[in-house]
């Protein structure tokens, strides 16, 4: 990490740390995961502004409103002003501001805001593959513990004759979102580790299914 980065980190993560709330999905290891996450993106993209990356990887959570609340779509916005008005107050450089504000807005699932710039890009495959692999799958079911989700339908785990119902069925998200994220990744560097973490879902989700479905029946 070279002096510049070196210098914004502790400043970056002060400001995360401070707005923190109770969800252990969102709280700072995620943002120090994500930033690892964009760090391996770097490697692939020297010409991207790595302190407006590090910005958006720490910030792109400063608001976190529930999965289910019905202003949830408006988070990463709202967080963007907040982290403009932040890193205003600290002197960050004014020429990066709107980047990173970008790099914020964009970077939500549920915003549905094309991302621009390669650091845009890098912030939101970052984000995204921290919902995969062994530590995604862990955010998923402690998410759905916090919401009240079933593990699985319990006679039709694969939705086979069913539509998938992720509000119900914490297996079914699986489906419904993560095995879509690869395919959206914004850069190519991050479809590769998402379509590796993602086969480690995949594997699970049959070892679950195969036990789910060696449970005895009622007698």
């Amino acid at each position: 990490m070279n002096s510049l980065l070196s210098s914004w980190h502790p400043r970056l993560v002060a400001l995360a740390t401070a707005a923190q709330g109770m969800d252990g999905a969102h709280d700072t290891n995620h943002l120090h995961r994500v930033w690892r996450n964009a760090s391996l993106l770097l490697d692939d993209y020297p010409e991207a502004d790595a302190l407006i990356v590090l910005a958006g990887c720490y910030l792109h959570d400063l608001v976190n409103l529930p999965k289910n609340d019905p202003e949830r779509h408006l988070a990463s916005r709202k967080a963007a002003l907040l982290a403009s008005r932040q890193l205003a107050e600290l002197d960050f450089p004014p020429n990066k501001l709107s980047a990173v504000a970008h790099a914020i807005e964009s970077h939500s699932f549920s915003a549905g805001i094309r991302p621009e710039t390669i650091e845009a890009r890098i912030v939101q495959d970052a984000d995204r593959l921290d919902a995969l692999g062994a530590v995604g799958l862990a955010r998923l079911f402690y998410t759905a513990g916090r919401m009240g989700t079933a593990l699985a339908h319990a006679d039709d785990p694969m939705a086979l004759h069913r539509d998938l119902d992720e509000k119900a069925y914490a297996l079914d998200h699986i489906d419904t979102k993560l095995a879509t994220l690869p395919g959206k990744m914004q850069t190519a560097a991050g479809r590769r580790l998402a379509e590796n973490r993602l086969n480690e879902l995949i594997a699970f989700r049959d070892n679950f299914i195969a036990e789910w479905a060696a449970s005895p029946a009622a007698p």
